[in-house]
């Protein structure tokens, strides 16, 4: 069977590069052609874009903006838009993909796309910021659209931003859009259970792995790596269904307590203080790095790629790591934690309640009827057991880990969907 060898990967772990060895893995076990490779791999489209902004100080900045759309043989595209200093067209192109395979192995009808612009939100002001989104928007019309390609919000950007990219498509359109962007506040067509919604798949997952690995989430013991909107929710979620969380950590620090951190103190204390752990007292000071390696059932990585590697991998203690964050554990890392019997349930399953919730909210937009915060958490529950158990069967099938069952999941599906539709 031909297909394109992945490049080797480098040093410098690089989560495109660890991306591509799991889709190259996967994709020769299914065994499909070359062409189908390419069609899997190849983003359908791909938009970089200036855009001229007025700054508060009357003179125009130049400021470079993408969106990339990976695939839409599923559905419509669907991904994030991110407002950072280190946007770039590979990085874009990545996490398009990922979207792909994440809407894919939670079996929702979209295609992925990922957005972004290059700019420091902290260092513009509010109206900057509208400023560069009404352009953005404005760039993107041809691209954007309810059927076409459904936005969200990213690293730096947020319901205020979806309200204002909203605003400009609807005005181009003479008339109200809902459902051209996802993330957008309650009182604009959002979603209940939105916030949580991410956080939340994570704790489905962790509790059906723990089903697996019979273990008694009363008597579990977790530690949760990154303290932001996703870690926050699932220590929380999890904590509610009597799992000790032991150790939290964030960009100022790691604070452990063997006897248990109070999950519900600790975000009231982040809300007060910044959205920073900084000067917490309900546990004592360690040092992040051995958060990963704390002698817990559960590991939750929920910060950034690439914090499990080849070098700490050898250390981690966990029964099972599920990862809240896009890329955390790197190809090198993956072949230590099997060969050590550790259950590692994906970002492209475990961090798929996100994209699970924008589905609902684009879905009650195309109804023009609200669902109860109740109906949308037993819905999102239900998509993410019922893809956590697609997604074991297959690793039992192929006898492969968690991680290359998922992009066989996600891989087959688009695929055969492709096939269906038929290609020229």
């Amino acid at each position: 069977m031909a297909y394109i060898e992945p490049a080797p990967i480098k040093d410098t772990e690089n989560p495109l590069e660890s991306m591509m060895q799991r889709f190259n893995t996967a994709f020769e076990l299914l065994g499909f052609d070359e062409e189908m490779y390419d069609i899997l791999k190849v983003p359908a489209k791909q938009v970089v874009v200036g855009l001229p902004v007025t700054m508060d100080n009357g003179k125009i900045k130049i400021f470079e903006g993408y969106r990339v759309i990976h695939s839409n043989i599923l559905g419509p595209a669907k991904g994030g838009l991110r407002f950072d200093p280190g946007v770039n067209l590979n990085e874009v192109k990545a996490l398009a993909a990922w979207m792909t395979w994440k809407c894919a192995v939670v079996d929702i009808p979209y295609g992925g796309a990922k957005g972004g612009v290059t700019c420091n939100p902290r260092e513009m002001s509010a109206g900057e910021l509208e400023r560069l989104m009404r352009t953005y928007t404005q760039t993107m019309l041809g691209v954007f659209g309810p059927d076409r390609d459904i936005p969200a919000p990213d690293m730096g950007t947020g319901p205020r931003e979806m309200a204002w990219l909203m605003d400009e498509y609807s005005k181009a359109n003479g008339m109200t859009v809902h459902s051209v962007v996802t993330g957008k506040p309650l009182v604009l067509g959002g979603s209940e259970g939105r916030v949580e919604a991410t956080g939340r798949g994570v704790m489905v997952c962790a509790l059906v792995g723990m089903e697996k690995l019979r273990v008694n989430p009363y008597h579990a013991t977790c530690a949760v790596q990154g303290f932001g909107n996703v870690g926050s929710h699932a220590a929380r979620l999890l904590h509610e269904r009597g799992v000790k969380v032991v150790a939290i950590s964030d960009v100022t620090g790691a604070y452990y307590n063997k006897k248990g951190i109070d999950i519900k103190a600790a975000m009231e204390y982040t809300e007060k203080n910044n959205r920073s752990l900084a000067g917490f007292k309900g546990g004592e000071k360690i040092d992040p790095a051995d958060l990963l390696t704390l002698e817990v059932d559960v590991l939750v990585p929920a910060a950034m790629e690439d914090v499990i590697v080849e070098t700490n991998a050898p250390k981690i203690r966990a029964k099972m790591i599920v990862e809240g964050a896009n890329g955390p554990t790197s190809a090198k890392a993956d072949k230590i934690l099997n060969e050590k019997g550790i259950l590692a349930v994906p970002d492209i399953l475990a961090n798929a309640g996100g994209v699970s919730v924008s589905y609902f909210e684009w879905v009650q937009n195309r109804l023009g009827y609200k669902w109860t915060a109740e109906r949308i958490k037993r819905r999102s529950d239900r998509i993410m057991k019922e893809a956590f158990e697609r997604v074991y069967a297959t690793s039992l099938e192929y006898k492969v880990p968690m991680r290359i069952a998922a992009y066989i999941v996600a891989l087959k599906k688009v695929a055969d969907t492709y096939q269906f539709r038929g290609g020229y």
